[in-house]
Order: structure tokens, then C-alpha cells, then sequence
């Protein structure tokens, strides 16, 4: 619960410049390329940071990790409000950002494959992952509010004290359990070995977790400004909408920490491939969708959002339970460091070329075609990750995954 408690604390500047984009973007004069390069950066960030972190934890102690990463985070967190004056100062201000949170992640995941056994797992990693998707709620409904009545300085300003609660957080709930984890004895030595040569399942649940990244990092990037947008069709005032988009974005996430905890207790009983395979048919439905709703009625955007965010999300747990369960325990951290580069370096180009697709159409002003293709290319992603599941499930050694139910 404590862990669960420390990183949704921890992720609220995950969602923070989401949360602001459509203002600054006007006020900074950005494209929709520039303005997606920004979410980009974080997402560059996080790949670069979850290599050297994930491989370091498997000779470290994760929590020493866990707690270093978070008082960074508030350090760099705190700053952004008072040096973003553009679109450079803001691409390596929330890049810098994002290497510092994303030392609370693997970490996290390893601590919980420490502690529960394979048929408790997937529920575990759920619920962490729920974690995080509710501190995105609290960042977007905080910003979203902020945003409108003070501007998003103070949004940026209020949002940055949540790791700093996830700091204090973690010093509390790991300070009895330094001096056992030194008992344990040694971490096994830093090795290139990722334990995937040969080991097809790790693959192609890692070829997954990359074109369900793509997915996934793309439409949250975008989101708060598709809604935004959609608003102000309707004929609400730019500042209103991009904090109304904000809020009503936090619905869908909110549907995400629901998605994470079912997901992750489905695959404990129905199989890990099997629930991941249909979040992503239903998530890629969506992704070929949603645009297109630009100028449909509120409630039917709502409501496909709340569908998309809930499917998007609810396989994210199940690819990291599945991980630990494809990869030997001492290698573990390599191999979540290899995901990670290759996830999240595909989530880092998808907000990229869904503003590039923007900007072909209109930019700031897109049409509902613009909107439209740009998450059908997200879709793309959803559609190769559903195949690569249905390959994995295929395979005699997928019985390893969820005791046996693959």
C-alpha cells in the first residue's frame, strides 16, 4: 500500500504538461510537431533513464534506487515553473524530469516480484500500476482547475508536490528495511545478459509492450488537447476548454486504475496473452475511432474515451508480470532495462508524428480528418501488438506464463 501510496505521488508530473499543452502551446507559438517534440522528450527521457536504472537495480538495492529517484524528481519537479520560459527551456526541463521519476518504477516492479509468488503477481503489478494512473488523475483534475483560475505556472507549481510527497513518502516506508535488504547478502554482479537470446516469450512480450507503448504514450500525450479542441468546436473559450479538456481527460485515466487492477487479476486466472490480446483489440477499435469524433456530441467523446482509456491501459500490468515470468530473476532488471529503451523510445516518437499528422492538416486549427488520422496511426501499434500476442500464444513455451493458463 505504502509503495502503491509513494508512486502515485511520484506521477503527477507525468501528466503535467498534458495537462497544460493546449495554453502554452497557443502562448509559446508552437506548432503541433513542436508542441508534441516536448511530450516526446519526456518519453526520451524515461527510455534512456529505465535502461541505466533497470540494469543498476539488479546489482543495487531497489530501494536505495526507489528513494534517490523520488528526491530528484521533487528537486527537478519543483523547478519547472520557474525556468519554462519556451519551447526548448520546456523540452529539457520535462526530459529532465522524466529521468529522475523513472527511478521509481523498475524498482518498484522489482520489490513486488520479491514479494508475491506467481499467482498473486499479476494482481500485485495491477495495482501498482493503478498507482500510477491515479496520480495522472490527480494531475489532470489539479491542472485542469489550476490552469483555468491561476494559469499553468501554478498548475506546473501545485502539480510538483506530488513528488515531493512521494520523497517523504518513501523515506518513511523504507527506512526499517534498509538494514534487512544488507542481510540478504550481495546483488548479483552488472552483466550485459538480458536473458532474452533464444527466450521467444520474453520476445514477443517485449515486441508487445513496444507497439503497446506507441499506443498508449501517444494517446496520452494528446488527449487533454483532442478534447480541448473538441470544446472548442463546440464553442467553448480556449483557456475554459483546455481546462475543462484536462479534467474530462482524468475520466478516462480514471477508468485506467480500474483497467490495471482487472487486468492484472484476469491474467492471474484467464492467462496473460489472452487478456492482453483483448485490450488491444478493443484499445486499436478505439485508436481508428476517436479522432474522427472531433465535432460528435460530448458524451458519446466521453464515453469511447473512458473505453479507450480503460483498454489502452488494462494490459499494461500484464506485459510486466509476464516479463518476470519469462526472464531468470537475477536477470531481471536487464531485461525490464531492454523493454524499457525499446518501449518507451516507441512512445517517444508516437506524440512526434501524431503532431506531424496534425500539422499536415491545420495544426492547431486540424479538421476532423487531421485529428482522425493522427490517432488512427496510433492504432497501428495497437493492431502489430495484438499480433504479436496471438504468436506468442502459439508457442509450447507461453505455458510458463500465469502457471500454465498462458
Amino acid at each position: 500500500m505504502g509503495l502503491c501510496a509513494a508512486r502515485a505521488a511520484g506521477s503527477t508530473m507525468s501528466m503535467a504538461y498534458p495537462a497544460v499543452l493546449s495554453v502554452v502551446q497557443q502562448e509559446w507559438g508552437l506548432s503541433a510537431t513542436a508542441a508534441g517534440s516536448i511530450s516526446s522528450a519526456y518519453q526520451i527521457g524515461t527510455a534512456v533513464a529505465l535502461v541505466v536504472v533497470s540494469a543498476l537495480a539488479d546489482y543495487m538495492n531497489p530501494r536505495v534506487v526507489f528513494v534517490g529517484s523520488a528526491g530528484l524528481t521533487a528537486a527537478v519537479a519543483l523547478l519547472i515553473p520557474v525556468l519554462a520560459q519556451g519551447h526548448i527551456s520546456a523540452l529539457l526541463l520535462f526530459g529532465a524530469v522524466a529521468i529522475a521519476v523513472s527511478g521509481i518504477y523498475t524498482p518498484g516492479i522489482m520489490l513486488l516480484a520479491e514479494r508475491f509468488e506467481p499467482a498473486r503477481r499479476g494482481r500485485a503489478m495491477g495495482w501498482f500500476l493503478a498507482a500510477s494512473s491515479m496520480g495522472y488523475v490527480i494531475a489532470l483534475v489539479i491542472g485542469g482547475i489550476m490552469v483555468e483560475r491561476a494559469g499553468w505556472r501554478a498548475a506546473l507549481g501545485a502539480l510538483a508536490l506530488g513528488p515531493l510527497l512521494c520523497f517523504v513518502l518513501s523515506l518513511a516506508l523504507f527506512r526499517g528495511e534498509r538494514s534487512r535488504a544488507r542481510r540478504t547478502g550481495p546483488r548479483q554482479g552488472f552483466s550485459l545478459d538480458a536473458d532474452l537470446s533464444g527466450n521467444r516469450p520474453a520476445q514477443l512480450m517485449i515486441v508487445g509492450y513496444v507497439f503497446h507503448s506507441w499506443e498508449l504514450l501517444g494517446m496520452w500525450a494528446w488527449t487533454p488537447a483532442f478534447v480541448a479542441a473538441a470544446l472548442v468546436v463546440q464553442g467553448t473559450g480556449a483557456e475554459r476548454a483546455a481546462g475543462l479538456g484536462a479534467t474530462l481527460s482524468a475520466l478516462f485515466h480514471i477508468m485506467g486504475i480500474v483497467a490495471s487492477a482487472v487486468g492484472g487479476a484476469l491474467s492471474d486466472r484467464w492467462g496473460r496473452t489472452a487478456v492482453i490480446a483483448a485490450m488491444m483489440l478493443v484499445s486499436s477499435v478505439c485508436s481508428f475511432s476517436f479522432g474522427w469524433m472531433l465535432a460528435a456530441p460530448l458524451l458519446l467523446i466521453v464515453a469511447t474515451g473512458s473505453v479507450y482509456g480503460f483498454s489502452a491501459l488494462g494490459d499494461s500490468s500484464v506485459y510486466s508480470t509476464g516479463i518476470t515470468e519469462s526472464v531468470r530473476p537475477e536477470r531481471l532488471g536487464s531485461a525490464l532495462a531492454v523493454r524499457s529503451l525499446l518501449g518507451f523510445g516507441a512512445g517517444a516518437v508516437a506524440p512526434l508524428v501524431f503532431g506531424w499528422v496534425l500539422d499536415l492538416h491545420g495544426g492547431r486549427s486540424a479538421s476532423v480528418a487531421g485529428w482522425g488520422w493522427a490517432f488512427s496511426v496510433l492504432g497501428v501499434g495497437g493492431v502489430l501488438g495484438l499480433l504479436s500476442m496471438l504468436w506468442l500464444r502459439t508457442l509450447p513455451a507461453s505455458r510458463r506464463l500465469a502457471g500454465g493458463k498462458r
